[in-house]
């Protein structure tokens, strides 16, 4: 179902919609909190920026990335706020420039190892190029959320949503599995009604537990931008309910998730 070549355009894509929303902003727009803690409009985009970095360094010199790597576990609790704190107290004009630069250099670097199939290092396990587009554009789809919240605007949900969806299903496992919960034996149906009126169907369809909602709600319950209880996301079955609790389809320690605001999307 998910068409994985398109993924270089769809994060080419996802860039350019965020690009727009942040352009012109002001300086003081810049500096607006956004929902995650201490993250203003700045951190957001200097944070894509520096994992953009290091997703070119991963791709064309990994011994230079192995000391990245080397960094980041000297130092677990902090080195991604660094990043960001030191991209954001640039002048928004330069670390908007950098964030151009940084998308424009990493796609034809990314769209050309895609062709040798090989598999480069993360912060996680090694990934493909495609896989390595695909979070890319799950983080700036991410962190665009965060930014729209932050200046009250309301963005239209598109099928590249496809991509982040299929990231949520596959980390079902990582997800119960750092938090050192049992994992479920058997695989969940997934059933989610996409921006274009398509369904996207993961998982058996004879399964005894299953996931139904909209595509839009189940990438922020995923990317732990939204509480489910204000999400449409519904799970039949105890261990599909739990799995609600906890979903993250992003590396790294259990993530806090957000408040619930009670007032449903």
């Amino acid at each position: 179902m998910s068409d994985l070549p398109s993924v270089f355009d769809d994060l080419r894509d996802e860039g350019q919609e965020l690009d727009g929303i942040v352009a012109e902003l002001g300086a003081r727009q810049w500096g607006l909190p956004t929902p995650a803690p201490s993250w203003s409009v700045a951190h957001q985009i200097a944070h894509l920026a520096w994992t953009d970095r290091a997703a070119l360094l991963a791709v064309t010199d990994a011994d230079a990335f192995a000391g990245e790597v080397e960094k980041a576990i000297a130092a677990p609790n902090s080195f991604v706020d660094e990043g960001a704190e030191e991209g954001a107290a640039l002048p928004p004009a330069e670390l908007l420039s950098q964030w151009r630069a940084g998308r424009e250099k990493l796609q034809p670097v990314l769209r050309s190892a895609a062709a040798t199939k090989t598999r480069f290092p993360w912060y996680g396990p090694p990934m493909s190029a495609a896989s390595m587009a695909t979070a890319r554009l799950m983080e700036t789809w991410a962190h665009g959320q965060d930014i729209a919240d932050a200046l009250g605007a309301v963005r239209t949900p598109t099928d590249r949503l496809r991509h982040i969806a299929r990231i949520g299903v596959r980390t079902r496992d990582f997800a119960f599995g750092v938090r050192g919960i049992e994992v479920p034996e058997k695989e969940f149906l997934v059933e989610l009604a996409a921006p274009s009126g398509e369904v996207w169907a993961y998982g058996p369809e004879g399964a005894d537990q299953r996931v139904t909602g909209t595509a839009l709600d189940f990438c922020l319950l995923v990317t732990q931008r939204a509480h489910r209880d204000d999400l449409d996301v519904r799970a039949e079955g105890a261990d599909a309910d739990r799995w609600l609790d906890i979903a993250q389809a992003f590396a790294g320690p259990p993530g806090p998730g957000r408040e619930a605001k009670g007032d449903g999307r």
